[in-house]
Formats: C-alpha cells, sequence, structure tokens
C-alpha cells in the first residue's frame, strides 16, 4: 500500500512525508523524555530519602536516650517532624520499638516488620529500599529503611513517604510535552512546507542546468538527487555532464600531448583532412614549407607552392600511398628534405599526412665519407705508384749501383709516407671512438711548448727558420694531458713550419685570458683564403698548392689537433694575421693554484 496518493503531486508529497517524519519524532521524543524524567524522579526521590534517613538514624544515635520504649517513641516522633516523614524505630528482632504516626500503646499491635523488603535489603547492604500502595492514605508510598548503630534496642530506621509531589511533578511534565510537541507540530507543519517549497526549487534548478547543458556549458553545479522520479532524472542528468566533460577533458589532453609530441619532433608533420585543408601543421613543417601564420585552415595548394609536394598530398587523398621524394626547397640554403606522405583511413575521417625529413646532416655525412674514401684512394695510391715504378727499376739490371741507392731512397721515403698516413688514420678512427686515454695533470707549458722545438729544430735548421716562444706569466701553467698537447702543439708548429718561406719566423705565444689559458702559433706564409678557414681542420684538406709548396704531409695533422682539443675540454680556431700568414688559437682550462713565473723569451 502506497503512502501517499498515487496523484499526490511532488510538493503534496514531500510536505505530507516532512510533516509525518517530525510528528513521529516529536511523539517519540515526548515519550521518552516523559519516562526518563519519572525515572530520574523517582531516583532522586529514594536518594533523598535514604539520604534523610541516615540523618534521623545519626540524629538518634546523638541525643540523650532512656531504655524505656515510650522514651524511643518519643525519639521516634521527634525524628518524624524533623525529616517530614513517617519514622518507625524497629528492633534486632523486628519489633516497633517507635512510631511517629502511632501511639506507643499502639505499637505492640503491629507486629514484626523484619520480613518487609526494605528491612531485609537493609540487612545486606546496610539500605533498603521499596514502593507499595498505602490503604490507610490510598496513595503510592516510598519506603527506606537503614541500618541505627549507637543506639541499644534500635537495630533499623524506617522512613516512609508518600509519592504525590513526584506524581504532581511528572503531571506537570506531561503538560509541558504537550504544549511543546504542539508548538512542535505547528512548527514542522511551516517547516514541511518550507522543504517542499525547496523542492520545487530544485526542480527548477534541474530545468536550468538540463538547459545550460543542452546549450553546451558543462560547468553547471551539481544536482541534488532523491529516490523519487526527479531524482532519477537528475541522476542520468548529473552522470550524463560528468561522462561528456570527462571525455571533452580527454580529447582536450590528448590534443595537447598530440601538440607537445608535434612541436617537439624535428619531423615536420602537416595534416589535411579528405576536402584538402590544413588542418594542424608543428612548427619544423612550417619552418621547412615557410608556411604562412594562417595557413591553417586553407587549402593545401594555397598554402605550399612546390609542386612535388602537391602531387604527394594529391594521390594520399585517392587513397594511394606515394613513394618518398627528395627535395630542397631553397636551392641556395642547401637544405635537403625526404618527404612522404600517407592515406588517413576512412574510418578516421579521411584525409592525408604529409612528414618532412631533413637529411641535410646525413647527406653531408655521406658526401664526407666519399671524399674521405677518395681522398684516402688519392694519397695511397700515389706512394703506391712510385714504389711499383722504382720496383720495377730495381728489377731492371741495366741501372747501376748508384742509381739503386737513389731508387731505395724514394721507395724508403714513401713507404714512410704511408706509414704516417695509417698512423695518422688509425688514431682518427680512436679518437671518434673516444678510445684515447687521458691523463689530465698540471702541466708546465714552456716545458711542453720547449720539448716541441726541440723535437722539430731540425727541420727548422734545414729550412734557416727560427721559432720565438713566449709564456706570460700566468700562463705557465695549464690542466692537460701533457702528451696530447704535446701533439697538439707539435702538429701546429709542423704545419706552420711546412708553409713559411725560408728564413721566416715561426711565433709561439701563450697568455691567460680568465679560467682559460690561450696558445697561439703564427706563421708568415700566404695565409688561408676566407672562404677555407672554416675547412682546414677537415680531413685532407690543404691549402691551394699554387699558393704553396706541396708539404709532404698527409693532411690529417689540422684533424688530429681538433679532435685532441676537444678531448682536452678546449677549443680551437684558424685566422689570419694582419700582417700575412696564419693564426691558430688554442684555448684551454687553465691550471688550479699555477705559481706565478717571471716571463721571458726565446729563440731558437
Amino acid at each position: 500500500m502506497a503512502l501517499f496518493p498515487a496523484r499526490a503531486g511532488f510538493r503534496t508529497k514531500t510536505f505530507l512525508a516532512a510533516f509525518l517524519v517530525a510528528a513521529g519524532g516529536l511523539v517519540v521524543a515526548g515519550v521518552f523524555i516523559g519516562s526518563s524524567l519519572d525515572t530520574d524522579l523517582r531516583r532522586q526521590a529514594e536518594g533523598t530519602l535514604v539520604a534523610e534517613a541516615r540523618l534521623a538514624a545519626e540524629l538518634l544515635s546523638r541525643r540523650v536516650r532512656t531504655r524505656n520504649g515510650g522514651s524511643l517513641d518519643a525519639e521516634a516522633d521527634q525524628l518524624g517532624r524533623d525529616v517530614d516523614a513517617h519514622v518507625t524505630l524497629i528492633a534486632p528482632g523486628g519489633q516497633v520499638v517507635g512510631d511517629s504516626d502511632r501511639a506507643a500503646t499502639d505499637l505492640p499491635s503491629l507486629g514484626s516488620y523484619a520480613d518487609l523488603p526494605e528491612i531485609r535489603a537493609a540487612q545486606q547492604s546496610g539500605a533498603g529500599v521499596s514502593r507499595h500502595y498505602n490503604d490507610r492514605l490510598g496513595v503510592d508510598v516510598l519506603d527506606v529503611a537503614v541500618e541505627a548503630t549507637g543506639q541499644p534496642g534500635v537495630a533499623f530506621v524506617r522512613l516512609e513517604r508518600p509519592l504525590t509531589g513526584i506524581r504532581q511533578q511528572l503531571h506537570a511534565v506531561w503538560r509541558l510535552v504537550a504544549l511543546a510537541s504542539l508548538i512542535a507540530l505547528v512548527c514542522s507543519a511551516a517547516l514541511a512546507w518550507l522543504v517542499s517549497s525547496l523542492m520545487t526549487r530544485r526542480v527548477r534548478a534541474i530545468a536550468a542546468a538540463a538547459g545550460r547543458v543542452a546549450a553546451g556549458d558543462l560547468t553547471a553545479s551539481p544536482l541534488a538527487f532523491g529516490e523519487d522520479e526527479l531524482g532519477r532524472v537528475a541522476q542520468a542528468l548529473d552522470r550524463s555532464v560528468h561522462t561528456l566533460a570527462g571525455r571533452l577533458d580527454e580529447m582536450a589532453r590528448d590534443r595537447a600531448r598530440t601538440e607537445a609530441i608535434l612541436s617537439g619532433m624535428v619531423e615536420g608533420v602537416l595534416v589535411v583532412d579528405r576536402t584538402g585543408t590544413v588542418r594542424t601543421a608543428n612548427d619544423a613543417a612550417r619552418r621547412f614549407l615557410r608556411l604562412r601564420p594562417d595557413a591553417t585552415g586553407r587549402h593545401y595548394l594555397e598554402a605550399i607552392r612546390h609542386p612535388g609536394i602537391a602531387d604527394l598530398l594529391d594521390t594520399s587523398l585517392r587513397g594511394e600511398e606515394p613513394a618518398g621524394l627528395q627535395l630542397s626547397l631553397a636551392p641556395d640554403s642547401g637544405q635537403t628534405l625526404l618527404v612522404r606522405a600517407a592515406p588517413v583511413a576512412a574510418s578516421g575521417g579521411g584525409g592525408a599526412v604529409l612528414v618532412l625529413h631533413d637529411i641535410t646532416d646525413l647527406r653531408l655525412a655521406d658526401q664526407i665519407r666519399r671524399d674521405f674514401v677518395a681522398n684516402v684512394s688519392h694519397e695511397l695510391r700515389t706512394p703506391l705508384t712510385a714504389i711499383r715504378g722504382y720496383v720495377e727499376a730495381l728489377l731492371d739490371e741495366g741501372s747501376d749501383a748508384e742509381e739503386r741507392q737513389r731508387f731505395l731512397q724514394i721507395i724508403a721515403r714513401h713507404s714512410l709516407r704511408m706509414e704516417r698516413l695509417v698512423k695518422d688514420l688509425l688514431r682518427l678512427a680512436r679518437l671518434d671512438a673516444r678510445q684515447e686515454a687521458l691523463d689530465v695533470v698540471r702541466c708546465d707549458t714552456r716545458g711542453v711548448i720547449q720539448s716541441v722545438v726541440a723535437d722539430l729544430a731540425p727541420e727548422a735548421a734545414a729550412r734557416e727558420q727560427r721559432v720565438t716562444v713566449r709564456v706570460e706569466p700566468p700562463a705557465e701553467a695549464v690542466q692537460a694531458d701533457p702528451a696530447k698537447l704535446h701533439d697538439v702543439l707539435r702538429n701546429l708548429v709542423e704545419n706552420a713550419l711546412a708553409y713559411s718561406p725560408p728564413g721566416s719566423a715561426v711565433d709561439i705565444d701563450a697568455r691567460r685570458d680568465g679560467d682559460r689559458i690561450v696558445l697561439t702559433v703564427a706563421d708568415r706564409g700566404p695565409g688561408i683564403p676566407e672562404a677555407d678557414l672554416t675547412r682546414v681542420f677537415e680531413r685532407f684538406y690543404r691549402v691551394d698548392k699554387s699558393r704553396t709548396q706541396d708539404p709532404g704531409g698527409t693532411g690529417l695533422g689540422l684533424a688530429i689537433v681538433k679532435h685532441l682539443v676537444g678531448l682536452l675540454d678546449g677549443d680551437v680556431r684558424a685566422e689570419n694575421r694582419p700582417g700575412g700568414g696564419a693564426v691558430f688559437t688554442v684555448r684551454l682550462p687553465a691550471a688550479r693554484e699555477a705559481a706565478p713565473a717571471a716571463a721571458e723569451g726565446h729563440h731558437a
């Protein structure tokens, strides 16, 4: 059976439910309060009467008494007036020896009180309490008995008091509870009406929230739920809003992650839809294709002017997978791109994706590899051809001993050149593989330079060249590997001697610049063409032979210098000096706790 009529409106059901709940609660609270007060008042009356009984026993023990019954009955009368209760004095055997409401002559007719419940309880615990209906008074009375000490002939003091006062208090309480309940019911009706009004507002709030969701606003406040039809509608609407908002948030996060990935890619990515409209282009694609800021949202033919890329996208939009294309969008830039395009499946909305890879470095590396192989082949073929020719000449029996000796010297010289070439190639391979061991310590700059000068003194003397060394006091020590630093300076000085004319000088200077030691090796040769200054550290690079004589080296010395300086945490550069000649500058870390020394010049 339904609690409310089937056709009852939402406001009516809410009002009746709230009112009935409030009324039921008030009734239960009133009954509970009345029962609690009844129990508390009775316990309070018992405690009071027990205390008065103990007081009466104490008063009895302190007064001057006689041993006849009339005197005990008089004491009972006095105690009754003191405590305002019916007092009975009971002997150890249960006989009444004093009663405030009976004459002394009537005491024997009262019989024994030993079987009264309060007397038995007092015998066991010192105090006893009981209730009974008094026929003589016609009301419920409360009986209390306590043990009496210090008064011979009296074992118990019994007090009896009617519960009329408690009943009157309870009647007053029940009247107050009834009045309060009536007032509370009136207030409950008003509150129930208010609650129903608030619920009506809830309906309007749900309708307003539904309108906002329909308009695309998913930031509506959470809706109140309930167990009725309105509550189910609110729950369904709230779940729909949360689900839709969650999916939109997830899509936004996915889009943000995709944009972050595309922005961090070195490859260019461009996406067009099935109509050919540009939808996405990352920074790399915009840079490679030089797209305008408003390229997104325009047709790819308007945004991209390169016919090859347009053909790739056109083929992909037809659902085909075209082959990749290598091209250079700006011939003067030297940049080479590998462009690929792929169609997007129809289930994904259709369209095409264009990916651009910058392969300029790969092409350059491949070209360097080809040049390296060609240079190595050339450098090896020249001495091998000479060696083969002179070996054939030696095999000719027509040559005399002097010619044979000269042929053997030429063969030895070319063999030595080949040996140096192979050693330099092996060392470059070790440097590329980071297999060179380092022992970085505090080095004496002057000592390393003097060692290099001493090694190359015969070559300088043969060409009547001199080497000038100048080390400033703050640059007396450098933090480096002594052997690696020796190889660096030897290659630079050897290169300077080879490209300087006879009778000229090579200057070696060392100075300090902040936390770096700057070493310079300057010659007075023809210098380096400005266009080739950045290429002198390439493998097998040589200055145009029309500018100077063939030094006879392997062409790998400066490449080794660059690798060694890099290992020592330094840098090297080449430039031309104003008066003619080339200057190579090496910057290395200064030694820690460098000791000062006097500047000194030296000539070799």
